[in-house]
């Protein structure tokens, strides 16, 4: 399985958001995450595609947007425009769930599916073969800096079960990734679970040396490789 970090500049420093982002792909980043948020969907309010347009010319990894919004099909087309190359949305935010999945794709980028930790999984029974990732949140969405909830890790391992199904009747492959409370001290547990993305916030930009954190995730999902 190929592992994928993704730091999430909801923890980076705004004030110099371009030097950050590539101080972060310089220390071995795979993609980079933006979490938006609008004070409806989630108690907090983020970034715009403004800020997604503004950093694409300084990253060449893809930008992996996580829409916390409701209504979400209205800011789609704005962050496909910005440089957005994977867009996952919740779907609880979407009035017609396949509607907005194709509306992403016919933009040109990825779409992903996002499962809160209470949210069933069973909205994936009939629209796998439109979606490229799914985004599985260890913490209630909202806020950086949360501790992961363990009990998610059974509805990991639930995605993952029914992503292997899908990827060997298929053949297509689709993304599990989480997001919320992903350290270096967890992070193999989770891989363990199945998933091969992992979004960090905190773990990596509240540290001082972002490339010596991403090389102690990178040796710990090694362990996890060798298994």
């Amino acid at each position: 399985m190929t592992f994928r970090i993704a730091p999430s500049i909801l923890s980076a420093d705004c004030a110099c958001l371009g030097e950050e982002v590539r101080t972060v792909v310089d220390a071995g980043a795979d993609w980079i995450h933006f979490d938006v948020m609008d004070n409806h969907y989630v108690p907090n309010l983020t970034i715009g595609p403004m800020v997604c347009e503004a950093i694409r010319p300084h990253v060449h990894l893809p930008i992996d947007v996580h829409l916390m919004v409701h209504p979400v099909d209205r800011l789609v087309p704005d962050f496909a425009k910005a440089g957005a190359n994977l867009i996952s949305f919740h779907p609880e935010a979407s009035d017609h769930i396949d509607r907005t999945l194709s509306l992403i794709r016919d933009q040109g980028c990825k779409a992903g599916l996002g499962f809160n930790p209470a949210t069933s999984l069973s909205y994936l029974d009939h629209i796998m073969d439109r979606v490229d990732l799914v985004l599985i949140m260890l913490v209630n969405p909202g806020f950086g800096g949360q501790l992961f909830i363990p009990e998610v890790l059974n509805k990991l391992r639930e995605a993952r079960r029914r992503i292997d199904v899908y990827t060997n009747q298929t053949g297509r492959t689709i993304y599990l990734e989480v997001d919320g409370g992903v350290k270096v001290n967890n992070i193999a547990r989770i891989a363990s679970a199945g998933a091969d993305t992992f979004v960090a916030g905190s773990a990596i930009f509240g540290q001082p040396d972002y490339r010596h954190v991403i090389n102690q995730m990178r040796r710990a999902l090694s362990s996890v490789s060798a298994q």
